[in-house]
């Protein structure tokens, strides 16, 4: 008796043992495109924040970033889902007053200059389904150049006279969206 006890305890933790290391070997790859986020102010110290982003960050890898972001189309400003705007406050885009809240944040490059686009969908995967009947505000916003290039996409935020500009930046292209105290 005191063996077959045994016997199967043994064979109860074996069983388990191998139940948790199949688990294990689950996990999805990682993202060839990580999820970053840009606040202002940026200090991780200040919690009293003005706007946020969450973004993921495509890399060229020697690609073209004007088929990876063809002019004239709706892009979601980066990889896998929409970015996520988050205005702890309200703000002005353009002439437009956008209430504090959570939104999209999409892009449609050009050669000379993107239209930045603020909508309201959530949780939308690329630009895939965009709907423009949804948009809160949107401006256009001239491109520059620069002589360094930036192999993943990047955001950030600085101050500005009556607000924050979120920066913009990948390859050699710059786009800097003004974002102004309501």
């Amino acid at each position: 008796m005191k063996k077959t006890k045994l016997i199967t305890t043994i064979t109860m933790v074996f069983a388990m043992l191998t139940a948790l290391n199949v688990q294990a070997q689950d996990f999805p790859k990682l993202d060839a495109s990580p999820m970053d986020a840009a606040a202002f102010p940026s200090s991780y110290k200040e919690s009293n924040k003005l706007i946020k982003i969450i973004y993921s960050r495509p890399q060229l890898k020697d690609r073209d970033i004007n088929k990876l972001a063809p002019a004239g189309k709706v892009w979601r400003t980066g990889a896998n889902e929409a970015d996520q705007l988050t205005l702890y406050t309200d703000m002005k885009l353009g002439d437009t007053t956008i209430k504090a809240g959570t939104y999209t944040f999409y892009t449609i490059p050009g050669e000379d200059e993107w239209t930045a686009i603020v909508n309201t969908d959530l949780n939308t995967w690329g630009s895939y389904f965009y709907d423009e009947s949804k948009d809160v505000a949107r401006i256009k916003i001239p491109v520059t150049t620069s002589d360094d290039s930036v192999e993943a996409l990047g955001i950030m935020f600085t101050a500005s006279d009556n607000g924050v500009d979120m920066h913009i930046g990948w390859g050699k292209k710059r786009i800097t969206v003004p974002f102004t105290k309501a």
